[in-house]
């Protein structure tokens, strides 16, 4: 029969082997739990795989404007800052002499905005709280868990919003993450910016473009044949369309010959004053149109490198 001091090895390695068999079983738990649910939440699914990889995916050192390599974050986000930001058209009034029209007729009615609160309820239901904070720091599972609370004080201040034209200067705030998009990962050309804003902002935001598809689909101003950028319509449709036409062509014996057209940088590079004067005549109403040029106006972002940040 074991002694006292015999038997307390083999109580350690029981012990031992009972808590590595709970840390198994809950480690068991939470990938069965992330795999469940990575339908819903494929942030924290690859999250978490990435975690368990042995070389993480951080940025690599970039170049900088002098031409040496640097791999202080810092410098890194700074770099970033500067490309993104000299990318921007910041193009003047003059290109809104392609148009004719007078600018103090352009707009269509003036119709007085109206901010359901259901709809902003809804919203906020809705809202995955999975996703990313904007520079404000309001967690999304905060606006999602107090949706019947947040949803009137909210309503109210969209409508006010709408109705002024005034937008809060947080939701002209934005945190940029750069994406690499190619194989040369020391040119910050090469990467593409994400960006994180704050959160009611994106609610009313998604107001105020409801309102504009459904003004665009009443009025028969977006054609059938437009695919991107339209809900229900993608890249694939497009391909199933352009098929389509060329195998019929092909099947009647006629010649099929195709141009490729493509916009570089396309939404960094179109010029805030045609994309106004396009709203106003299509017919938005004034508020609506003024409320995209405030919008549009005195924005800033900064970039976030692994934590670090370049300033605004």
């Amino acid at each position: 029969m074991l002694g006292e001091e015999e038997s307390k090895p083999k109580n350690n390695y029981c012990l031992t082997l009972t808590r590595g068999e709970k840390a198994q079983k809950v480690k068991s738990q939470l990938e069965l739990k992330l795999a469940s649910v990575v339908s819903d939440n494929k942030k924290g699914f690859f999250k978490y795989i990435n975690s368990k990889r042995r070389s993480k995916e951080n940025i690599e050192p970039i170049l900088v404007e002098d031409g040496h390599l640097t791999n202080r974050d810092e410098e890194k986000a700074e770099a970033f800052n500067a490309y993104f930001g000299s990318v921007f058209n910041n193009a003047d009034r003059a290109w809104a002499a392609l148009f004719t029209e007078s600018e103090d007729h352009k707009c269509g009615n003036s119709d007085f905005p109206f901010v359901d609160t259901e709809i902003v309820r809804d919203q906020l239901y809705q809202l995955n709280v999975h996703k990313s904070m904007g520079p404000d720091g309001i967690h999304l599972a905060v606006l999602n868990e107090l949706a019947d609370v947040m949803a009137g004080p909210l309503s109210i201040t969209y409508q006010r919003s709408w109705e002024s034209g005034e937008v809060l200067a947080d939701c002209k705030l934005a945190n940029v993450i750069p994406l690499c998009k190619k194989d040369v990962r020391e040119d910050p050309e090469n990467y593409r910016p994400v960006s994180l804003t704050s959160l009611p902002g994106k609610i009313m935001e998604k107001i105020i473009l409801g309102t504009i598809e459904r003004h665009l689909k009443n009025n028969a101003i977006i054609r059938h044949s437009q695919q991107g950028i339209t809900k229900g319509k993608s890249c694939l449709t497009n391909l199933i369309s352009f098929y389509n036409k060329v195998t019929r062509l092909v099947d009647e014996g006629k010649a099929a010959d195709v141009v490729f057209l493509d916009f570089s940088k396309i939404f960094d590079a179109v010029p805030h004053s045609i994309l106004l004067d396009k709203l106003s005549i299509c017919g938005m109403s004034r508020f609506t149109v003024c409320w995209v040029k405030k919008w549009l106006k005195s924005r800033a972002q900064r970039v976030v490198v692994n934590g670090a940040t370049s300033g605004w």
